[in-house]
């Protein structure tokens, strides 16, 4: 009878030192969602003013192994980690000053598979670090799935927070802590511009979310002005003044896109052609198009002009 491969779920868990990292590591292992009936191996590159409690860990299972030095961060001490504890699931508090390209030289155990990076953010240090660490800094976020400002108080710019990390990685989830450990929405009651702005500057990182709101509260842009980047498209379905602005979008996964926008009217996109990326400022207003098989966004269009692509042509909904 063949066996059954192990599969063996691999958390990476790092961020500058004394950003919380142990002890969201030691929180979440306790947590009752996150139990289970094999061996967690906590693999631990950094050792910060918080230590794990390797009596206690054990109780739910868990062990710790401690790599101090970045050479013996390597295939074969992985590998004999596996064939020692054989685990069914491995945490690895990871030292940043390492660099997250470490991994890209290390082949773990062919059970293994990293299924998700996060980086956790003093947000009281968050400008400190991000302006004398930029390169470290950058390289995290590039690899994150998730990013974790925790210690957040209300009077921190958490949206500039949120515009830098998401301009190193527009594909990854971004949460606030505040100090009694509650989340915080940073989009709750608003959106990450200026809604009373004349015009509604949309970021590039931010075209998914103004995509979503302005189709769910058209009461928020009905006859203001928005100004955004997009790539110009054409039909022939279309009159000669008719075009759409818009983004690809990841719906799903890499292999789940789309474009969207909405339909733009206005002469000054005629001499564009389909693909061209445009700054396009226009008014909001809602009329039927069949399209939309209904009633939807319009934009009538004050301005179209050249522009450079964005960083990345892929938008996100967060």
């Amino acid at each position: 009878m063949r066996t059954k491969k192990r599969e063996v779920p691999v958390y990476i868990m790092t961020g500058f030192l004394e950003s919380g990292k142990t002890s969201f590591i030691n929180d979440t292992v306790h947590q009752d969602y996150f139990r289970i009936n094999g061996k967690t191996l906590i693999i631990n590159c950094e050792s910060g003013e918080e230590e794990y409690d390797e009596a206690d860990l054990r109780k739910e299972n868990t062990f710790v192994y401690n790599v101090e030095e970045q050479e013996d961060f390597n295939n074969e001490v992985l590998a004999e980690l596996d064939r020692k504890y054989l685990p069914e699931r491995v945490i690895i508090e990871f030292n940043p000053l390492w660099n997250m390209k470490t991994f890209d030289e290390v082949t773990p155990p062919d059970s293994w598979e990293i299924i998700q990076t996060i980086v956790t953010v003093d947000g009281s240090t968050f400008q400190v670090y991000r302006t004398n660490m930029r390169s470290l800094f950058g390289e995290m976020c590039k690899k994150a799935d998730l990013v974790m400002i925790n210690r957040c108080t209300e009077d921190m710019p958490l949206g500039d927070f949120r515009r830098a990390i998401k301009a190193a990685n527009p594909a990854t989830d971004v949460a606030f802590e505040r100090t009694d450990h509650q989340m915080i929405d940073l989009f709750e009651d608003t959106v990450p511009y200026d809604l009373e702005a004349d015009p509604i500057v949309i970021d590039d990182i931010d075209y998914g979310i103004f995509y979503i709101d302005l189709r769910d509260n058209p009461d928020r842009y009905r006859g203001k002005r928005v100004r955004f980047r997009g790539k110009l498209m054409k039909s022939r379905h279309f009159g000669s003044s008719e075009f759409v602005a818009g983004r690809m979008a990841m719906t799903c996964c890499a292999a789940d896109t789309s474009f969207i926008g909405y339909v733009c009217i206005g002469k000054q996109a005629e001499p564009f052609n389909t693909g061209d990326y445009v700054e396009v400022t226009a008014k909001v207003d809602w009329k039927f198009r069949k399209e939309y098989r209904g009633k939807g966004p319009v934009l009538i269009v004050e301005s179209c002009s050249a522009c450079e692509p964005p960083e990345s042509d892929m938008v996100y909904f967060n």
